[in-house]
């Protein structure tokens, strides 16, 4: 068992396997799980935490594990960061809750006025906050179609928004998002993303040809008169860190305002310093008319965000946004001291730092192992897409068993991708470079096993 009594940076910043993983303590806590949680609450690695910080997770066997998941991109500024939890510890003890609408406090406003300030663009904004991703992408839609009066709203293959009923039809992939859930929202249109390694003419057609596509069903399908929003995320998060062939996105953009159309960046993944900006959108000048924020937000208190021009947000009437655990005063506080950590610490220069040290080691991984189809990424959410050797085929199985060995030897990582043969990391921003580069010698030697 680990002696480490308390987590955050001062955990000791390294791997360490002691016994199996997932061991026997993890392995009894997992049953009493099974028997409590409905099978649908899926594990991606049954262990099960005591302490968290810096880069590295300790279980209750005492095994400390390299995190390359970041708790799907929540925890950038590591676990228990030292700003949020003075925050946080402070307004505990002041009070926890009396719901921002009924008695608001300055917190919650003083989050708002940040995001105001930091999302792109120099417009006038607001922002008002709720609990999830999935909720503030609902929140934006609903905002969107308030405004125009329209209906349709568009999305694109590989994207996800969610597991709400609108989200979860916003979203492209059935299994496990969709199957058996039916029947879903209406007045979604899903168009082409374009998606440079798997586009039929080659990666340098990709950016024009897809988006002359989508242009071209948006008038044929629906009429641009009766668009509410287009929904995307900049980088297309659980379809596999999808980059979008540059271009794409500003050409969208100006699509959207040409027609008017609230163009909604979902930035729920690739928000807060995780791509070397604040916000992904900043990499080729795209400026959203709302932008949906979560995950990183609060360094992994419950809080997500939606912040949009002023004209847009002002219009929907009192009472028709809200929700009694929005903006909740411990997220507020937590929010507040991520913004500040990123900001003393240089963690968008340090997520560049991480791209910079990962990206030519996957690359070169590449070149040896023909298994390994594509290495792409921004910063520090970058993912490698696993294929049948000499073919564009996925290799979810692959993608399988490499993270199943790179549990085994202390290294978390997840799988994503539409096709599930995805490969992608997310390590806090904090993470010391020895434990990142030891984490890319575990995943380089188990890819040459292969």
């Amino acid at each position: 068992m680990s002696t480490v009594t308390q987590g955050g940076p001062s955990l000791p910043q390294e791997r360490r396997v002691v016994t199996e993983i997932p061991g026997p303590r993890s392995r009894e806590l997992f049953a009493r799980k099974q028997a409590a949680v409905p099978p649908g609450i899926g594990t991606t690695l049954p262990v099960f935490v005591t302490q968290a910080g810096g880069g590295v997770v300790v279980d209750a066997d005492g095994n400390s594990l390299i995190d390359f998941g970041s708790g799907i991109a929540v925890t950038s500024v590591g676990n228990s960061a030292p700003r949020v939890v003075e925050r946080v510890t402070r307004q505990v003890a002041d009070f926890t809750h009396t719901c921002f609408m009924v008695t608001p406090y300055e917190s919650y406003v003083q989050v708002c006025e940040k995001l105001n300030e930091l999302t792109p663009g120099d417009h006038e904004k607001r922002t008002f906050l709720l609990n999830s991703g999935a909720e503030a992408v609902e929140n934006a839609v609903k905002v969107a179609r308030h405004a125009t009066g329209r209906q349709a709203v568009v999305v694109f293959d590989h994207g996800y928004h969610g597991r709400t009923l609108l989200t979860m039809t916003l979203t492209a992939k059935s299994m496990p998002y969709k199957h058996g859930f039916g029947p879903f929202a209406p007045e979604v249109y899903r168009m082409p993303l374009a998606y440079p390694f798997r586009w039929p003419t080659g990666p340098e057609n990709c950016a024009e040809e897809a988006a002359d596509q989508a242009i071209d069903q948006i008038g044929k399908q629906i009429g641009a008169q009766n668009v509410a929003a287009v929904v995307i995320e900049p980088i297309a998060g659980e379809g596999g860190f999808i980059e979008p062939a540059r271009g794409f996105l500003p050409r969208i953009a100006e699509f959207c305002r040409e027609n008017g159309i609230v163009f909604i960046a979902d930035e729920v993944q690739t928000g807060f310093a995780r791509t070397g900006h604040l916000f992904a959108c900043e990499d080729e000048g795209v400026v959203p008319d709302i932008i949906v924020t979560a995950k990183g937000i609060a360094g992994g208190l419950p809080l997500s965000a939606v912040t949009g021009r002023a004209e847009l947000l002002d219009r929907v009437h009192v009472g028709g946004l809200g929700g009694t655990y929005g903006g909740n005063p411990l997220a507020c506080e937590a929010a507040l001291g991520v913004l500040e950590t990123i900001e003393a610490e240089d963690l968008t220069g340090r997520a560049r730092h991480i791209g910079e040290v990962m990206l030519p080691r996957l690359r070169a991984a590449a070149e040896r192992n023909p298994v390994i189809g594509d290495v792409r990424g921004r910063g520090a959410m970058i993912a490698i897409e696993l294929v049948v050797p000499g073919t564009k085929e996925p290799h979810p199985t692959a993608a399988g068993e490499i993270a199943r060995r790179c549990h085994a030897e202390g290294l978390l990582v997840l799988t994503a991708g539409t096709y599930g043969n995805v490969l992608r990391f997310l390590p806090p921003l904090v993470m010391p470079d020895h434990l990142l580069e030891e984490g890319l010698t575990i995943l380089e030697k188990i890819i040459n096993e292969i």
